[in-house]
């Protein structure tokens, strides 16, 4: 008799552990890693820009070719996880005792925090022009430029990495006006030679992480030779 009320005690504890509702904490922690990397290469030059280490902000270009999977990696995880979280428990026949309240780690608002936290990293990229402050210009600065030129810069890989060497090039005295694009991996750059040389201006660039591999100035073309250019050159 002892042994058959045993026998059925532990039948109702594997019951309850097998039919034990799964954690989603494994699918939330791979969703909050993959938000993260797939816009690192984003926020890493707004970083570098707060932090004053300007020259770190290439270190996860690396990363960009990666960002479409990186993406489907967050969406799977964090549906398995909403899955897990949403989907019925299981009634199982069993008088022993249940888990109560679900910790805060494991509630629905938590993976909600989470969810809206990887929308904000993944949409990055879309809004990190406003971690830029505006550079005062003279109101005729855009008239007074003696020289263009267009720089081809190896490194850019979204809209931030634009941003960044937008930002660096304004710091300079004598800059007209720039226009940056990472798409097509360049910055045309008006500037006033009598305040500011190229050098500089290429200075300025590679001391942020991004390389600057050519220069294209008007009836003269220097293609790219995949090595920075310095003034050493």
């Amino acid at each position: 008799m002892m042994f058959s009320r045993s026998s059925r005690h532990w039948s109702k504890v594997t019951a309850m552990v097998t039919n034990k509702k799964p954690t989603s904490n494994k699918f939330i922690g791979a969703g909050i890693i993959a938000s993260i990397a797939a816009s690192l290469c984003c926020i890493e030059p707004v970083f570098a820009i707060i932090s004053g280490a300007s020259g770190i902000a290439g270190t996860f270009s690396w990363l960009d070719p990666l960002r479409p999977y990186l993406i489907a990696l967050t969406v799977l995880s964090l549906g398995l996880a909403w899955y897990v979280q949403l989907k019925p428990k299981r009634e199982i026949d069993c008088d022993c005792e249940t888990d109560g309240k679900p910790s805060l780690l494991q509630s629905k608002k938590f993976l909600g925090i989470i969810t809206v936290f990887a929308i904000v990293m993944l949409a990055f990229p879309a809004y990190s022009h406003i971690f830029y402050g505006d550079i005062d210009k003279p109101k005729d600065a855009e008239t007074a430029y003696s020289k263009q030129v267009t720089l081809n810069i190896e490194g850019m890989t979204c809209t931030s990495c634009e941003e960044h060497i937008t930002h660096e090039i304004n710091q300079l005295d004598g800059i007209a006006k720039v226009n940056s694009s990472y798409e097509k991996g360049i910055s045309e750059v008006a500037f006033d030679e009598s305040k500011v040389s190229l050098d500089a201006i290429i200075e300025a660039v590679n001391a942020t992480g991004y390389s600057v591999i050519g220069i294209q100035e008007p009836g003269i073309q220097e293609p790219g030779t995949q090595e920075p250019i310095s003034l050493a050159n």
